[in-house]
């Protein structure tokens, strides 16, 4: 594709030989002759002297400056070359196709419901009553228990499981090994010290355009339900638990973990490993900051890190205080040692 297109396509400003052949997109740090990359974190703006890339998506006020012994470097400019570079990678890289079609060795009910356009892989299982909008892709081995309600386009990757009486929306994807609808850890103490089961009989439910990656767990309620707001992303190995819910647009990273009826609100980030107690709420827009503990509420358009996790500036300088700590117990050690001097 030429830059000229390129930049046209992506609603960029071309800063460039418009002929230039772009054919693929990549990271700056392995970009090669052809090939088109991005640069959105100052982290990696030294790199921009000697990345073999042929263009970069960058924002408007970065200047580029090369190595002597590098070739010139095309940019294509715009405000979010993140994004940009996110709708480029569509442009040279089509994921597989699936046909419509149901494979002879998939097992569906007589009383489910599948939509037109819909493919069912190898080895799925969809029980009774269960309900799928069409244009759906069950990869393989996936698993849609009783009385499942699912809307349309919806893509399962193998080893996906969406259990009893759980709703998903529209444009949903589970990828691989994820459980929606779970149950819940949801035990009564009992006088001999044993656990007793509770039902969990409340469902998950998915509103339209959620993600869900590999391995992560929505787990059903007690009672209610469990929900995941419009178009929430849920990282790898993250845990929702029971009666939880996660408002809509917000991002919860890698191995983040939920305690019973937790409140998330809207267009928030946990970064990963972040963990919160049970029976709390996190307000709308607020970030938490990786492997923080969170064990009561955190207000709206907050930034909060560490454990117990707090406001990011009152946890930054509590870190700095702790990286003194060794020469301030040295210094007391040494005023002691005056004072018994001193006493003798």
């Amino acid at each position: 594709m030429k830059l000229a297109e390129l930049a046209q396509t992506l609603h960029c400003r071309l800063d460039g030989p418009p002929g230039l052949e772009i054919t693929g997109v990549t990271g700056i740090e392995h970009a090669g002759a052809g090939q088109l990359t991005f640069l959105a974190n100052r982290k990696y703006f030294g790199l921009l002297k000697t990345t073999r890339a042929s263009a970069v998506l960058i924002e408007e006020n970065v200047a580029i400056e090369r190595d002597a012994s590098q070739p010139s470097l095309a940019a294509l400019r715009c405000a979010n070359p993140y994004l940009a570079f996110a709708k480029a990678i569509e442009l040279f890289y089509q994921p597989p196709r699936y046909a419509p079609g149901i494979h002879a060795t998939a097992i569906i009910a007589n009383t489910a419901k599948i939509g037109p356009g819909a493919h069912i892989g190898p080895y799925c299982y969809i029980d009774e009553e269960a309900e799928i909008g069409s244009n759906a892709v069950l990869h393989s081995f996936v698993s849609v228990y009783r009385g499942a309600k699912i809307g349309d386009d919806f893509f399962a990757h193998a080893h996906a499981v969406v259990r009893e009486f759980c709703c998903i929306g529209n444009r949903v994807i589970l990828q691989n090994g994820v459980i929606i609808g779970g149950d819940g850890l949801g035990f009564a103490k009992q006088k001999d010290g044993g656990w007793y089961k509770m039902a969990q009989s409340g469902p998950a439910v998915l509103e339209d355009d959620v993600e869900v990656q590999a391995n992560a767990c929505v787990d059903r309620a007690t009672v209610g339900e469990t929900r995941i707001g419009r178009g929430t992303k849920l990282d790898d190995l993250v845990l929702i638990g029971h009666a939880s819910h996660v408002g809509s647009n917000s991002m919860l990273c890698g191995q983040v973990g939920l305690a019973g009826s937790t409140r998330i609100g809207d267009k928030c980030i946990l970064a990963g490993q972040v963990g919160t107690a049970g029976h709390l709420t996190v307000g709308d827009g607020t970030i938490i900051t990786a492997q923080s503990g969170v064990p009561n509420d955190v207000p709206a358009h907050a930034l909060y890190s560490g454990y117990p996790a707090v406001d990011n500036r009152q946890w930054l300088k509590m870190m700095a205080a702790l990286n003194l700590l060794p020469e301030l117990q040295k210094r007391v050690r040494e005023l002691e040692a005056q004072l018994e001097r001193r006493k003798t």
